[in-house]
C-alpha cells in the first residue's frame, strides 16, 4: 500500500487537488469579525482579499490540535503509513503541534508509521513539495525514502516574491517593523525571499516592471535546469499580473509547466492583496 500524504492549507493547492489525489487536508484558520473560518473550506482567497481592501484586520491561527490528532488517530487505527508535509515552522506553530499530536498518538499506537517534514516553505513552494511527495508515493517509494527526498527537495525551493504593501507582513509579525521599508510614495516595491523558512527582504526596486525584470534575473541566477521544471506562480487576487509573469518566464526559460493559483487565505492574510510569488528549484534533484 502506498504511503498516504497529508498537507495543510498553507500549501495553496486548490481543495479539489486534495480530493482528486486522496491527500488528507488540514485547514489552518482565518479570524474575521471575531469568527474562526477554516481556510479553503469556509473562506476562499477572493473573500479575504476583498475584506482586506476594505480595511479589515485579519488574524490567522494554526491547524486545530484536535483535528490533527483525530486525523492521525484515524490513520493509525487503520495502520496506514503516512507522511505529513507541513507549513514552515518559522511561520506557524502547526508543525510543532503536529509533532506533539504524533507523540500522543504513538503512545496508543506504537507501531504507527508517521513522518512529519517541516517544509520550511510557504504557498506554492510548499505546494510543489506536496505534489512531489504524492508523485513519489504513487511510484511506490517507502516512507523513509519519501521523507528524505521531500526534505531535500524543500531545501532547493526558491521563493521570490513581491508585495504591494509590506505593512501587512509587519502587522502579522512575519517580518520585523524595521524591515518594513517605507517606500509607497516613491513607488518602491520590495522583493523578498524565504531563507531557512523565514521571510527575508531582499531588495528594494522602484516600479513594478523593474521588479518583474529583476525576478526573472534572479531566476536566471539561482535556477538550475529551468526548462525541465514545473514553475509555480501564486498571486494575491491578481490573475492578470500572474499571467504577465507567466509570459515572461515562458519567454525566458520555456519550462516544462507553469502552475498558477491564488495565494491562499492564511498566507494572503499576511502578504496582502497584489502579492506575486514565483517558485522554482535551485539545484538538481
Amino acid at each position: 500500500m502506498n504511503v498516504h500524504i497529508i498537507a495543510d492549507s498553507a500549501c495553496d493547492l486548490p481543495i479539489n487537488y486534495f480530493e482528486e489525489h486522496s491527500i488528507s487536508f488540514l485547514p489552518l484558520s482565518v479570524e474575521m469579525n471575531g469568527k474562526q473560518l477554516a481556510d479553503q473550506k469556509e473562506i476562499k482567497p477572493k473573500q479575504l482579499y476583498d475584506a482586506m481592501r476594505e480595511g479589515m484586520v485579519v488574524k490567522t491561527s494554526q491547524a486545530s490540535p484536535l483535528l490533527i490528532k483525530e486525523l492521525f488517530t484515524s490513520l493509525a487505527n487503520k495502520g496506514i503509513s503516512s507522511l505529513y508535509v507541513a507549513f514552515s515552522s518559522e511561520l506557524s506553530g502547526t508543525y510543532q503541534t503536529a509533532m506533539m499530536m504524533r507523540n500522543e498518538v504513538l503512545e496508543e499506537y506504537p507501531d504507527f508509521k508517521l513522518s512529519i517534514v517541516d517544509s520550511k516553505c510557504a504557498s506554492l513552494g510548499h505546494g510543489l513539495a506536496v505534489k512531489y511527495a504524492k508523485e513519489l508515493s504513487e511510484k511506490g517509494k517507502s516512507l523513509s525514502e519519501i521523507e528524505e527526498a521531500v526534505t531535500s527537495y524543500c531545501s532547493k525551493i526558491e521563493h521570490i516574491f513581491t508585495v504591494d504593501d509590506l505593512e501587512y507582513l509587519a502587522r502579522g509579525g512575519r517580518i520585523s517593523k524595521a524591515s518594513a521599508f517605507v517606500g509607497g510614495l516613491l513607488n518602491i516595491k520590495p522583493l523578498l525571499h524565504v531563507e531557512n523558512g523565514k521571510l527575508v527582504p531582499l531588495e528594494k526596486i522602484r516600479g513594478r516592471k523593474k521588479v518583474f525584470k529583476r525576478m526573472i534575473e534572479i531566476m536566471r541566477e539561482r535556477g538550475v535546469n529551468l526548462q525541465n521544471q514545473t514553475i509555480a506562480i501564486s498571486h494575491g487576487d491578481d490573475e492578470k499580473t500572474a499571467n504577465e509573469m507567466k509570459a515572461l518566464i515562458e519567454e525566458a526559460f520555456s519550462p516544462k509547466e507553469i502552475y498558477i493559483n491564488y495565494v491562499g487565505a492564511v498566507v494572503g492574510a499576511h502578504a496582502g492583496p497584489g502579492t506575486l510569488a514565483i517558485f522554482f528549484l535551485n539545484d538538481e534533484l
